[in-house]
């Protein structure tokens, strides 16, 4: 193997700590991208498991499509943790969520691999900062939390700790980017990172209806998955709020729109809208959209809600689904 990092596009094998469900179906997220699979699980059976796995999932795979060299042979077990660690060009680790566990993993592969092979974890709640604390070389050591599973949903977080490099960070960012994800290159670490605060925002705020008895389990679902979800499977939050401000974007809708963050519409309470965030989401809103018009988008998203609900009631008359 090479000593020096790889062009994220030219990384040849990937190894995957860990073959529970984050980490099986992250193993068959690379099958599928084409690349050398070497797997590290010490656990009985483990192999057998994944590899039943793998030969159930891959008509889906097929279905999902695949990328040249994308073969169930590619996926292979090593012998050892020190073979394991000398034999990849990443490592994605996905052990159980315990941090003292995690550190004392993390300082073992830090000794084992080349010092240019970046290391990430797929924790979805705990800071690398912590994880990376006793690694000798902990700049190449980043978080990268995928949505299960790895192989369906294209979406990651990359985000690195305080002792962990920029470049490294950008390298990992690049690498599942090249790899079929969308990734949002986060730019500080948070507790939960991006995706699990806004679910969990959502989260709080449903199980305050249920226990002030304002709505039932049911509408909560059917509030989103029949109103915001179907547009936010399209286009974000921030875009949809921007569509509400019609021509005038992003700008318009918080000159109309921002004194209702004063309402109590939820139990968060909202930051202040002060001149640099206003700035900040029309700027990141304008960037987004990449020269896009309001009308574009707005075209853009009808189309797809058309779509998108066409395939959901097919689904759901050919299902006998009630909903």
């Amino acid at each position: 193997m090479s000593t020096q990092r790889p062009q994220p596009e030219h990384v040849q094998t990937v190894g995957i700590l860990g073959t529970g469900v984050i980490g099986g179906a992250w193993a068959l997220h690379f099958l599928r991208m084409g690349k050398d699979v070497l797997v590290w699980d010490s656990a009985p059976g483990a192999e057998q498991r994944l590899r039943d796995k793998a030969a159930e999932k891959w008509p889906l795979l097929e279905q999902l499509g695949l990328r040249e060299g994308a073969d169930l042979r590619r996926l292979q077990f090593a012998d050892s943790l020190e073979n394991f660690c000398q034999s990849v060009d990443i490592i994605q680790e996905s052990t159980p969520e315990d941090l003292a566990q995690k550190q004392a993993l993390f300082a073992q592969l830090d000794a084992l691999t080349p010092a240019h092979v970046v290391i990430s974890s797929s924790t979805s709640g705990l800071l690398m900062t912590d994880i990376q604390k006793d690694c000798a070389n902990p700049g190449r050591t980043v978080v990268c939390h995928p949505f299960n599973p790895p192989y369906m949903i294209p979406f990651c977080e990359v985000v690195g700790g305080e002792q962990s490099d920029d470049d490294a960070v950008d390298w990992a960012a690049a690498f599942f980017q090249y790899n079929g994800k969308q990734v949002a290159r986060m730019q500080r670490e948070l507790p939960g990172f991006i995706g699990n605060r806004l679910q969990d925002a959502i989260w709080r705020e449903a199980l305050h209806m249920v226990d002030n008895g304002e709505c039932s389990v049911a509408d909560i679902d059917k509030a989103i998955s029949y109103g915001p979800g179907l547009r936010w499977a399209i286009m974000g939050p921030c875009a949809n709020m921007a569509l509400c401000g019609g021509e005038g974007g992003m700008q318009r809708m918080l000159d109309h729109f921002g004194p209702s963050l004063k309402e109590p519409w939820t139990r968060l309470e909202a930051p202040e809208l002060t001149d640099t965030l206003y700035r900040d989401m029309i700027d990141g809103f304008n960037a987004s959209t990449g020269g896009r018009s309001m009308a574009q988008l707005a075209e853009e998203l009808d189309d797809c809600l058309i779509r998108i609900q066409q395939v959901l009631r097919e689904y759901r008359e050919t299902h006998g689904i009630e909903r």
